[in-house]
């Protein structure tokens, strides 16, 4: 029962980066009709952006310290980050070990510009040509993205750790009476992700904007004869959407260091999340991402590898296959939706 439990919270922690970012693609795909395949590469980004303002607060100058001796008894150059200079310490230290949270008050204008660039300079030229064309053009600016980063930042993983407080180990079933270890910080995101998840849903229920963002995802044109400027909120809702990619890319930094070609990782595996969500469904997004994590993290065990050798690499095609077989919508998709 413990390894039971332990897997499902392994899936929780990865479905929860599956369905943040499927949801960003669904939101994206539900009102603007863009299949984005650069929305793994927003999911980098924003995991870079935690990387960029780590190096920012660590940004240090060296100062003679006569307390300190070499060998041959020379004074020692230490080095000293500038925001402890500034705020003492003690603050400047805590600023250098909550720099990932910090990242997310960072990221949030930095990702809503690059999506509001991405979409206002590129992506709206596309609306009304072929999926085929969309899926080339995001395809071909995610590369591009990618090996930017990969310019300013290097190949190789860059670790980008959670704070001390949040970077050790709890003991979820201490409650119940069973021995279930698990890093804390895989919990912060798990419970991160649903906030998110849980904010993007009440802001498209019950605020007048997304009651619109809603009614324009229905039927545009009618919305649009109403006087409403449907593009422009789809246009904000673009910046949303590579927030929250953003967000789920900084978060995740602690658990998977942050490379060049994370985003590509990612991709793939969330558009088949959105595919056997349903296109266009933000509950089936979130639905599908939580199952198939799980189910990955069950694959996993190395009792079902045992058995099935290599069924970790593809249970999600797998499940992804008998559930278009048997739904081809999805499992909450809408018809009419790429069935034209």
């Amino acid at each position: 029962m413990d390894a039971i439990l332990l897997q499902i919270l392994n899936g929780l922690d990865k479905g929860s980066a599956y369905a943040l970012i499927a949801l960003g693609l669904t939101l994206i795909f539900g009102t603007l009709g863009v299949v984005n395949f650069a929305h793994g590469a927003l999911f980098m980004i924003g995991a870079f952006c935690a990387v960029t303002l780590q190096r920012i607060l660590n940004l240090s100058y060296e100062v003679v310290d006569e307390t300190q001796t070499d060998f041959l008894g020379n004074p020692l150059k230490v080095k000293t980050p500038y925001v402890e200079a500034w705020f003492g310490p003690e603050f400047g230290g805590a600023l250098i070990d909550w720099a990932v949270p910090l990242a997310i008050l960072f990221a949030i204008p930095i990702m809503v510009g690059v999506g509001y660039v991405m979409e206002r300079g590129l992506i709206k030229h596309f609306y009304k040509r072929p999926h085929a064309d969309q899926i080339l053009v995001t395809f071909g600016l995610a590369i591009v993205l990618q090996e930017v980063v990969k310019y300013f930042y290097g190949a190789n993983p860059i670790q980008t750790p959670a704070p001390d407080a949040l970077n050790g180990v709890v003991n979820l079933g201490a409650v119940i009476g069973m021995d279930i270890i698990y890093p804390v910080w895989r919990v912060v995101y798990f419970f991160f992700a649903v906030l998110i998840i849980g904010g993007i849903f009440s802001f498209l229920q019950f605020t007048t904007f997304g009651m619109v963002v809603r009614a324009g995802m229905a039927d545009r044109e009618t919305v649009g004869l109403l006087g409403i400027n449907i593009d422009r909120r789809f246009t904000i809702m673009f910046g949303i959407a590579a927030a929250v990619a953003g967000l789920a890319g900084v978060m995740y930094t602690p658990i998977n260091s942050p490379n060049y070609h994370m985003g590509m990782d990612f991709l793939v595996l969330s558009f088949v999340v959105v595919v056997v969500g349903g296109m266009g469904s933000l509950p089936g997004a979130v639905l599908a991402g939580f199952l198939l994590g799980v189910l990955e993290s069950f694959a996993s065990m190395n009792e079902i590898k045992s058995l099935i050798p290599g069924i970790d690499q593809i249970i999600i095609y797998v499940v992804a296959i008998i559930i278009l077989l048997t739904r081809p919508r999805g499992l909450m998709g809408r018809k009419g939706v790429m069935e034209d």
